[in-house]
């Protein structure tokens, strides 16, 4: 009994423990809750007093900036106001000029007008004078005033197309001796620029041996190697009495050329036998192709022109194996490209396009022993190819007179061209016929009468005649120097043309005793 007493007793204290522990929690739970709630508060009422302060911090801020903003704009006002009014002053000082102006004018247009009635005056007064006296002069000359003015209108027409012959002619003459001197210039200045050493090509190379034992080894056992290397390059080797020495035939550069360095490799090498010759042959081919195309290159350097193609590169650097009467073509081409283009410097025209069709001229004789045709066709049909420029081709065609050219550029190379080929020593001639031309010209000039002397000068292009000043008169000197101009025309053969000049002199001479 007193076990379920105690029990029943712990059960209730338990439940009355239970709830005081509920009752304490709940009231420290509620205490808790009042505490947040104040701490709450106490953050808001913290956080609107900062608000408000930052709101009237921000307010006397923007307050500020309108006071400066103010300020400023107060201080433009005031200097905006002060430019208006510099301006008001400056506009009413230009009024006050205008008015003076105005005034002026005005002052000046009434005296002008005064005079321009006094003048009125005048001229009707003078014209009264006039009148009276042409009314005077007709009744003296018999002539009314028409028939006068037709009559000296007459007499100064006549008058003024005499004086406008003359001067004409004065013109027309300074004009041609201007011409002439100014040309002359130019292509001396062209000439003194591009000076330059011309050396006659033959048509053999000499090759250097060791020693005559090697005269031998080139012919070969039965002569299958001079054989083969004269098949392989189209060359005549001719190995004669001359010690150390062999002597390389043919009329095409080139293939000399080829035969002279594939000789010197195959001495040099000492091996000597039909295999070693192709081989030789070969490598000498490649080491031209490779001299051509440097050459090309040099050329096109030298010269400045631009943007060829390649091939035509090539060809122009084929000249350097071309001649021309003993002259290198290539050498020729640089320089007609240079002279053209100095002289177009000389005169304001295009050096470029000069210097261009100077280079091309002579394309054609690249390829001229490969095809048909003049070396002009061949070059014209070349450059048409490779689409060069028509002005180039004009110049090309025209350079020897097949078509007219239709620049001075293309006349420029014309002249260029004939003072390279003209130059003395640029190409060669025998001795012989130089010397037979030169003979010729002056027998031909003292075959007239009344020639004292005749003189050969200028390389046989220019004859220099001293005539008897008793037998050959002023005006018959103009009809001789015709006469033997058309006797060299047709008893010479000639490149370019022969200039005939007469000379007569007349001397007195006294002597004082």
């Amino acid at each position: 009994m007193d076990i379920i007493i105690n029990i029943a007793v712990f059960l209730i204290s338990a439940v009355i423990f239970t709830f005081v522990g509920f009752f304490i929690r709940k009231k420290l739970a509620e205490s808790k809750l009042q505490s947040a709630e104040n701490e709450a508060k106490r953050i808001l009422d913290l956080a609107a007093v900062e608000a408000e302060n930052k709101k009237k911090e921000e307010i006397f801020k923007a307050k500020e900036e309108i006071m400066a903003a103010r300020k400023d704009l107060d201080t433009e006002i005031r200097e905006r106001r002060g430019e208006v009014q510099q301006q008001e002053r400056r506009i009413v000082q230009k009024e006050e000029n205008l008015d003076r102006k105005t005034e002026n004018l005005e002052r000046k247009e009434k005296e002008l007008e005064d005079k321009k009635t006094a003048l009125n005056n005048q001229k009707n007064e003078l014209d009264n004078v006039i009148q009276k006296q042409l009314d005077e002069l007709q009744k003296i000359s018999g002539l009314s005033k028409d028939e006068a003015k037709k009559q000296l209108l007459d007499e100064m027409e006549k008058q003024i197309v005499a004086e406008k012959a003359a001067l004409l002619r004065e013109i027309e003459t300074k004009t041609k001796e201007d011409a002439e001197k100014n040309a002359k210039q130019v292509i001396g200045y062209a000439i003194q620029k591009c000076a330059a050493d011309h050396t006659s090509e033959t048509t053999v190379s000499i090759v250097a041996l060791p020693n005559d034992d090697m005269k031998g080894r080139i012919i070969g056992r039965e002569g299958r190697n001079i054989k083969t290397l004269e098949t392989l390059t189209g060359i005549d080797l001719i190995i004669d009495d001359t010690p150390e020495a062999v002597v390389i035939s043919g009329f095409d550069p080139l293939r000399r050329e080829v035969a002279k360095i594939a000789l010197e490799k195959l001495i040099e090498d000492g091996r000597i036998h039909p295999a070693k010759i192709e081989e030789m042959v070969e490598k000498a081919k490649e080491e031209v192709e490779a001299t051509i195309k440097e050459e090309g290159e040099r050329a096109v350097m030298e010269t400045g022109v631009v943007g060829l193609h390649p091939d035509l590169v090539r060809l122009i650097g084929k000249l350097k194996y071309r001649t021309s009467y003993g002259q290198n073509v290539l050498n020729h081409s640089i320089e007609v490209s240079n002279l053209a283009r100095i002289m177009a410097d000389e005169l304001g025209l295009d050096p470029k396009l000069a210097r261009r069709a100077g280079l091309l001229h002579d394309i054609g004789k690249a390829l001229d022993h490969d095809m048909e045709g003049t070396h002009v066709e061949i070059g014209v049909e070349v450059l048409k190819k490779y689409k060069e420029n028509p002005a180039v081709i004009n110049a090309v065609q025209a350079h020897h007179g097949d078509v007219e050219p239709q620049s001075i550029e293309a006349v420029l190379v014309q002249a260029a061209d004939a003072i390279s080929a003209s130059r003395p020593g640029a190409r060669r001639e025998t001795l012989e016929t130089y010397i037979k031309r030169l003979e010729t010209l002056e027998r031909i000039a003292d075959s007239f009468e009344g020639v004292d002397k005749s003189f050969a000068i200028q390389a046989g292009r220019e004859v220099r005649i001293i005539v008897k000043p008793e037998k050959i008169s002023d005006d018959q000197m103009t009809i001789m120097a015709r006469d033997v101009a058309k006797k060299v025309e047709e008893e010479m053969e000639y490149p370019g043309q022969i200039k005939v000049n007469l000379v007569r002199e007349t001397r007195v001479v006294e002597f004082a005793k």
